[in-house]
């Protein structure tokens, strides 16, 4: 399924999903200008590295570099498609979560679902060596909130039935039910499977952290 628009569009200028989609791309543009050799470098230090993370714990050493890849892992990708999803969810979802949270709290919003999204990545699976990136974990953050703001929203959505692809409005909770549960079904499926190149949990956690805070973020609004 890929959500194409949807009925909820706030007259608002949405100046905080815009430069968090202008910034990943320009990250995206600046990776393209690395060497191969320079590219895997930037990824092994920006990209969040699970066992370096828990031997920074295990240790009870500070790690600055292993800290700071829990916010620089969430502006790098893997590929254009990597990157067109997350920030095709992002826009589409975005625009109306930054109405819904105002623009300063939804920029620490995404950036903490991120980080808790991280978190969630390291604590299912804390020994692997392979660098998590992408923004995916924050944007999923966006699609929890989104439920929370507008569970009655309707998504014009592409659907392949039979090699033939259609358009059909389906209710926004229909969609992001099905998409949460496909991430926790892909999650629990890959726990003992080494490299697996996908951080499911990283998507569940940053879902779940999205509707929790900002179903706190409302009530205090």
């Amino acid at each position: 399924m890929i959500p194409l628009r949807d009925n909820v569009r706030p007259n608002i200028l949405p100046f905080v999903t815009v430069a968090l989609v202008c910034a990943n791309i320009g990250v995206f543009i600046s990776e393209l200008l690395l060497s191969p050799a320079q590219l895997h470098a930037w990824v092994g230090q920006f990209g969040m590295v699970p066992a370096r993370l828990n031997q920074m714990v295990t240790n009870g050493v500070l790690d600055p570099d292993a800290l700071f890849s829990l916010f620089s892992s969430l502006f790098l990708h893997g590929g254009w498609l990597h990157l067109i999803g997350n920030v095709w969810f992002l826009w589409l979802f975005g625009y109306s979560v930054e109405y819904c949270l105002g623009h300063g709290r939804f920029l620490l919003f995404y950036l903490a679902c991120g980080i808790i999204a991280n978190l969630t990545q390291l604590a299912f699976d804390p020994t692997s060596t392979i660098p998590v990136i992408g923004a995916s974990g924050a944007v999923s953050g966006i699609l929890g909130a989104y439920a929370i703001c507008f569970p009655r929203a309707k998504i014009q959505t592409l659907l392949p039935i039979f090699f033939i692809f259609t358009i059909i409005e389906i209710p926004a909770m229909l969609f992001l039910g099905l998409w949460f549960i496909y991430q926790l079904q892909s999650g629990a499926a890959s726990l003992g499977m080494a490299g697996s190149g996908i951080a499911w949990w990283a998507h569940v956690g940053g879902f779940l952290a999205g509707v929790l805070m900002n179903r706190f973020l409302i009530q205090r609004s």
